[in-house]
């Protein structure tokens, strides 16, 4: 009997688990199934650019996990009964009964992620756009070819992501009056050398700066900050982090107040263990026992830990003992600036940061590296697929040890 893993999910964190666990397992001896309710890989990290108007070269699944054993269900993750170890699926169209399939699986990898949080702003839900995944950025791309010159374009949040999202729409409409909204100052984690480069980049670019700034409701024409301010926009692009999705917390998992699943060091789940949770959508603990935040850099050595660990418990092997710990934030600034500010271990800004083309050149290295590792998820993965270790069932026929 095969021992059936289920991977809920197929971003970064998901896809490189996914094909990292066919590297590992003898496919005689395991059942891959990878869930995902769209058929082509989403390049997250490159939200922004597509919302500006390049286009992006699609990568299939279908073409990724050809020949490696992984088995590609498109459908739409309803509920998971970790008790019953099944998981409930629908259509990915969203057509037919919501729970009209249900799946059942021996290890379950759990990488549904994050969409984006509004933080029950007002009106931010009726009237900003998001870029958290592609769905959002294509609508926000079309709105944005419908303004005409002059017209204010607002992007809320400071973070790594309204900063990229900032300055790719003003480097790619400079006929638009384009403005950030920060809550704190501009860059304010960023080494001095890399703050003042961000202000440098601000300043060629035109783009106004309202730092000190939050925003507490949202019109169809301006925001409104908490001192009353009233900044006008035709379109509010809404960037202040993300929210998990909230299947999880409808679960028996012990799960944080955010709904992120508590993991140990293998991201295995401490209250279930036939659950791993991976990326955005898990509680991971790194170096200075600080949480690892939602990101592609997090969620990449996650896949790694999960991936080995899960293999390593199924055939007996040693566990991953892996450190999970940052080295730099990789930020584009447009297509020609960028800023590679470097991190210790537990992401505190450090004095050394790279500006410019070649900062600019490192983050697009970054992004395709990215990429590559979803379509190559076995990276310094040993050939050699070991096989399960066996017991005895209770009705004596050989099964594999579950995970």
């Amino acid at each position: 009997m095969q021992h059936r893993i289920v991977v809920l999910g197929a971003g970064y964190s998901g896809a490189i688990a996914a094909g990292r666990l066919a590297k590992r397992l003898h496919r005689e001896d395991v059942a891959i199934t990878l869930v995902n309710a769209e058929p082509d890989f989403v390049e997250r990290v490159r939200m922004h650019q597509l919302a500006a108007g390049q286009d992006l070269r699609p990568r299939p699944f279908a073409e990724m996990f050809a020949g490696t054993g992984v088995e590609l269900r498109l459908a739409r993750v309803t509920g998971v009964d970790v008790d019953r170890r099944s998981v409930r699926l629908a259509n990915a169209n969203g057509a037919g009964e919501p729970d009209a399939e249900e799946l059942a699986y021996d290890t379950l990898v759990y990488a549904l992620g994050s969409a984006w949080n509004d933080h029950g702003v007002p009106g931010a839900a009726e009237h900003a756009h998001q870029i958290a995944g592609r769905p959002g950025a294509l609508r926000l791309r079309e709105r944005l070819a419908a303004l005409d010159a002059g017209q204010p374009v607002v992007v809320v949040g400071g973070g790594l992501t309204g900063l990229e999202a900032v300055t790719e729409l003003a480097e790619a409409r400079p006929d638009l009056d384009v403005a950030l909204v920060a809550r704190g100052g501009l860059g304010d984690w960023l080494s001095p050398k890399g703050a003042r480069h961000l202000r440098k980049v601000f300043e060629r670019l035109g783009i106004t700066v309202h730092e000190h700034a939050a925003v507490t409701a949202v019109g169809p024409h301006d925001v409104t900050t908490a001192d009353g301010t009233t900044i006008p926009a035709a379109v509010t692009v809404w960037t202040t982090g993300f929210a998990v999705h909230p299947i999880a917390r409808a679960t028996a998992l012990d799960v944080t107040g955010t709904g992120q699943i508590v993991v140990d060091a293998t991201m295995r789940s401490v209250s279930h263990p036939q659950v791993y949770a991976i990326g955005d959508a898990a509680m991971a603990m790194g170096p200075g026992d600080k949480p690892l935040r939602m990101s592609c850099a997090s969620g990449t050595p996650m896949a790694w830990q999960a991936a080995d660990s899960i293999a390593a418990r199924l055939t007996g092997g040693k566990l991953p003992n892996a450190p999970l710990r940052y080295f730099n934030q990789c930020i584009s600034l447009g297509r020609k600036e960028g800023l590679i500010q470097y991190v210790t271990a537990d992401d505190r800004a450090v004095n050394a940061a790279l500006t410019g083309r070649f900062a600019a050149a490192y983050k697009e290295l970054v992004c395709k590296g990215a990429a590559w590792g979803v379509a190559n998820p076995t990276m310094g993965v040993p050939a050699r697929r070991r096989r399960l270790v066996r017991q005895p069932s209770p009705q004596g026929s050989a099964v594999g040890t579950r995970a």
